[in-house]
């Protein structure tokens, strides 16, 4: 019996000596944490973070520093248009520091980006030359396209004109012979690598994996309205009957823009139109060019070539975009749902750079001109 009672003490002062140490221990787990958290601003904690610094300081070393002429070749704007797009973009891009690390400041989360989608470099070199991660840059592409495509950012520089910005448009393409135009519709493609699911989907009649790209342009090259991501080898008519167009017309009685901007020509009560190419289908609000040009009578060979001309913006559009945009040249490694984003976040830049009068440089057809399933 006594045994038994001297094992029990034994067994009860161990615990007791176990909890006291235990208590102890967690009393210095708190004592450290709260210095590491008071005590002060940020460590650095090279467990944490792979030393690149010979990277992180080519922005604050030479971007900084580059000239004119040089930034604009780089960004494909000017530096005070730059400083514009990542003003208006910082709340939905910037990070906070933090005690593990310092987050990449705001401006240049914005130039990488714009960096990457103005030229064909590739994920590691670009990475490299920044001295982040290649996991980081993918994060970065994502943050800023997606940051692009918010709603509210998206509406102020791609949108279908309306008041007196489409009294503007119509105007314009007056002057270019075409009354009550709202614009010019066409579509284009764009290569991608061929997807795992439906390949043959995407391989265009070209000869090459491409998703395509519908726009509406108005007469001074800016898109009003982008709707990307169809398979290549899908008709223009089919991309067209599934995008918001049509939709938009029925919600507004059979028309695209209000009976308000109709106008008598010739005794006729003409509503304002979008113009596209024979692929189309003929609406109230679309109009195309008369087939089988051997039958036209003169009066009709004369409309197709007032409409031809008066088209033509959207082609120039599409040629500034690939131009300015070189990203899109280039048979993309990212997924074809990402691709569709990154085309239609190109399209508000190129918007941007033509609302704040960025020259565009001829140099840049050049990279236009090769082909896109060899780049």
């Amino acid at each position: 019996m006594n045994l038994q009672r001297k094992r029990r003490a034994n067994s009860r002062s161990r615990r007791r000596r176990r909890l006291a140490l235990n208590r102890r221990q967690m009393g210095l787990v708190v004592e450290v944490l709260a210095a590491a958290t008071l005590g002060a601003n940020l460590v650095d904690r090279r467990i944490w973070v792979q030393n690149r610094a010979h990277g992180r300081l080519f922005w604050a070393a030479n971007v900084e520093h580059y000239s004119d002429e040089t930034f604009r070749s780089h960004f494909r704007m000017c530096r005070a248009t730059f400083d514009r797009l990542a003003e208006q973009l910082r709340p939905l891009v910037e990070r906070q520091d933090t005690t593990f690390r310092r987050a990449i400041p705001y401006r240049e989360r914005v130039g990488i980006v714009i960096w990457w989608l103005a030229t064909p470099t590739e994920y590691r070199t670009l990475a490299n030359m920044f001295g982040i991660a290649i996991s980081t840059l993918c994060v970065l592409t994502r943050q800023v396209v997606s940051a692009l495509l918010n709603h509210q950012f998206f509406q102020r520089y791609i949108s279908l004109p309306q008041g007196d910005r489409l009294d503007r448009v119509i105007e314009g393409f007056s002057r270019k012979g075409f009354p009550q135009c709202a614009g010019a519709i066409d579509g284009t493609h764009l290569p991608i690598i061929g997807p795992s699911n439906n390949k043959a989907d995407y391989h265009n009649r070209k000869g090459w994996y491409s998703i395509i790209l519908q726009a509406v342009v108005d007469h001074k090259y800016r898109f009003t309205d982008v709707y990307a991501g169809w398979p290549g080898r899908t008709h223009d008519a089919r991309v067209f009957a599934h995008s918001d167009l049509p939709i938009l017309a029925d919600r507004n009685n059979g028309l695209l823009f209000s009976r308000d901007k109709n106008a008598i020509i010739n005794g006729i009560d003409i509503p304002v139109c979008l113009i596209g190419d024979p692929a189309y289908p003929l609406k109230p609000w679309l109009m195309k060019e008369f087939v089988h040009n051997a039958n036209l009578t003169s009066a009709q060979r004369n409309f197709n070539k007032t409409l031809s001309s008066a088209r033509v913006v959207v082609e120039n559009a599409f040629g500034r975009l690939k131009g300015r945009w070189r990203r899109l040249m280039k048979r993309n490694d990212v997924t074809v749902g990402f691709s569709s984003e990154v085309i239609a976040a190109c399209c508000l830049l190129h918007n941007f750079c033509e609302i704040h009068k960025e020259q565009y440089n001829e140099e840049w057809d050049e990279m236009k001109r090769c082909k896109p399933n060899l780049l």
